[in-house]
């Protein structure tokens, strides 16, 4: 059984800076790319930043320049470093990554979220 398990939200004032952690467990043989989505009330989940296996990155417009997506390997973990947030930032942060497990097949997984408020 794999799962996704995010800590790190919270209540923040406009300006300041969070960061968010996704740890992987269970029976891991290997993680491919790494997101972190948000949905705010009233709108649709979107997709804030991915990380491959590699290293690349890519993010929404809104946040590049303030949001940083970084992995450990090692720790099977993901992080996502936000500066300077906005109220726009408000809303449930989830977690997602491409996981291979016992069956050598890749298998999309979600976390249950974590909640970022920014009070402007």
């Amino acid at each position: 059984q794999v799962q996704l398990v995010e800590s790190g939200g919270g209540l923040v004032q406009a300006g300041g800076s969070l960061t968010l952690s996704c740890a992987a467990s269970g029976s891991i043989s290997s993680i491919n790319a790494m997101r972190w989505y948000r949905q705010s009330p009233g709108k649709q989940r979107e997709l804030v930043a991915t990380i491959t296996s590699g290293g690349s990155t890519n993010y929404l417009d809104f946040v590049k320049g303030r949001f940083t997506i970084s992995r450990d390997n090692a720790k099977n973990t993901v992080y996502l470093q936000m500066n300077s947030l906005k109220a726009e930032d408000t809303a449930v942060y989830y977690c997602n990554a491409d996981i291979m497990g016992l069956f050598l097949h890749y298998y999309n997984y979600w976390g249950k979220g974590t909640l970022v408020t920014v009070s402007s």
